[in-house]
This record gives structure tokens, sequence and C-alpha cells, in this order.
């Protein structure tokens, strides 16, 4: 559903906001490791995630990549998506069609249609703080 850049990101963004939420920067490499990810590409997410202000990265020897604790409440899933692969998930056929609307739908364009409005929902109303809780608490992971 979502492109393996956009699953990296948000993996990334969520391994770096449970690191910012107890007050640490990680590095590239870090997070590459820790999300299993090629770090030449992490690298390029985490440009466009720090472009778009989710993320903030730090230059130097004490460099690295945080979030600002008060965002992790208010930034969510959605912003992430949006950054790395645009509105094209809320777009899409279910079939992969290049044109498909209501007036020449595809088989599943109503359901599909449904299911489509219902990730956007749960994009738009689940923050980073949600899902790190899960990441320090052990009950989640982001790596297998």
């Amino acid at each position: 559903m979502f492109s393996k850049a956009c699953e990296y990101g948000i993996r990334a963004t969520l391994y770096i906001a449970q690191n910012s939420s107890a007050g640490n920067r990680v590095s590239l490499k870090e997070i590459s490791e820790k999300i299993d990810s090629p770090e030449a590409f992490t690298a390029k997410i985490l440009q466009q995630l720090a472009r778009n202000q989710i993320i903030i990265s730090y230059k130097g020897p004490n460099g690295g990549f945080q979030i600002d604790e008060s965002s992790l409440e208010t930034i969510c899933l959605n912003q992430i998506v949006d950054a790395i692969d645009g509105d094209a998930i809320y777009r899409g056929c279910g079939l992969g069609l290049h044109e498909c609307n209501a007036n020449e739908p595809c088989p599943l364009h109503d359901q599909f249609m449904t299911i489509r409005n219902e990730l956007k929902k749960m994009l738009e109303s689940t923050t980073l703080g949600q899902l790190t809780e899960g990441l320090l608490e052990g009950i989640t992971c982001l790596k297998r």
C-alpha cells in the first residue's frame, strides 16, 4: 500500500520519536541499522522529512536526528505519508487503472474507496506519540 520509501520513512520517524522522548539524538547509521533499511536510501528519506519539518537534522560531531518532544502529539502519520508519497494513496485505483472514478469505476471502486477513506482517517488521527507509547513499553517493534 505504501511505497518502500514511505514504509522506511514511517519506521525511521518512529525510531527517532522513540529516542527523542528520552532526550536523545540518533545518527543516520543507527537509524538505518535499527529499522533495517539501506543507509543511502534512508539518508534521502530523512532529508525529505527534515525539509517538511517532521524531524530536525543537526550537523556536526554531536549531530543526528531528533523530533521536538512537544511535536510528538501533533505530528500525524498523514504528514509523513504526504512528505514522501504525496496524496496518491488517497486517489489511486485498487486495480491500478490509470483512470478510475465514480463515472467510470473499476470493479473494486466502491469497496476500495471505502478502504481509502478509512485509511485516510486513520493516518490523519494517529500521532507519533500514540505509536511511540507501544515502542517504549515494548509492546510493538520496528524490526524483526
